[in-house]
């Protein structure tokens, strides 16, 4: 057994030294070749990652013109929007991909039966962290790698994102192929291609999430307002930071 982990921890750490020599050359490389390399190179150990917000749908398109077969999940917490799920359903049809749906451990029954009724509206955090983390680590816990919609200028704290990088909080290898893109960007090859996206965005809703903790947003409101509104909450928990002070909220957009 000791040698079996020994010999995982040295595995973990070659792939570390390999992520760093090909970080640098990667910054240059558009999205569709930081899929085709992650898709050449992690086969069936590597998946997209998305909340449905629209920089997903866009990766899912470029993904589509890249490869006939790649794989997609979402963390499905049983209360997202109709909206959503209707979309869910469009990306299906229109890539002939299905998207797989990752679950809490447990349903929103046995939620509230063991940590009493709207937890959202209580502890959102732990919320989330039932619903959409535990969910998450489980998922990436059979992967070697995972790519993600961020964006560089969603926030500060992205601002240093690498389109190839180790993630130190999952232990896995994270791609962020459009990570150098805008919004404005993002939307104009949405209307180019005519990428499938919520219509609720339509009605004032940047950032979708669950229906129990998401609402329109109001002219001048940041992006982020509309989520857990009423609470000192605008990240759910899945992308971090480590700082000398222990892990650190990071504030992403949509596109996660």
């Amino acid at each position: 057994m000791k040698d079996q982990v020994q010999g995982r921890v040295e595995e973990n750490n070659d792939l570390q030294e390999y992520v760093q020599e090909i970080s640098a050359r990667a910054e240059s490389w558009r999205p569709e070749k930081v899929l085709s390399w992650a898709f050449k190179e992690f086969g069936d150990d590597v998946a997209i990652s998305t909340g449905m917000g629209v920089e997903g749908m866009v990766l899912i398109d470029i993904a589509s013109k890249v490869s006939s077969d790649f794989k997609v999940f979402t963390l499905d917490t049983e209360f997202l929007f109709a909206e959503t799920y209707d979309l869910i359903e469009r990306i299906e049809k229109r890539y002939k991909i299905t998207i797989e749906r990752v679950f809490s451990s447990l349903t929103p029954e046995e939620q509230e039966r063991k940590h009493g009724a709207a937890l959202w509206s209580v502890k959102p955090d732990q919320c989330c962290n039932l619903r959409k983390v535990e969910p998450l680590k489980r998922k990436l816990s059979t992967l070697n790698a995972w790519i993600t919609a961020i964006r560089r200028d969603q926030t500060a704290a992205r601002a240093s994102a690498k389109k190839v990088e180790w993630d130190t909080k999952f232990g896995l290898v994270k791609i962020n192929p459009v990570v150098d893109w805008s919004s404005e960007k993002i939307w104009n090859y949405v209307r180019e291609h005519n990428v499938p996206y919520n219509v609720l965005h339509d009605l004032n809703y940047p950032s979708i999430g669950c229906t129990h903790c998401t609402r329109a947003v109001k002219p001048g409101e940041d992006p982020r307002a509309g989520r857990w509104s009423g609470f000192q909450k605008t990240e759910c928990g899945l992308h971090t930071i480590t700082t000398e002070n222990g892990p650190q909220l990071v504030r992403i957009g949509s596109g996660s």
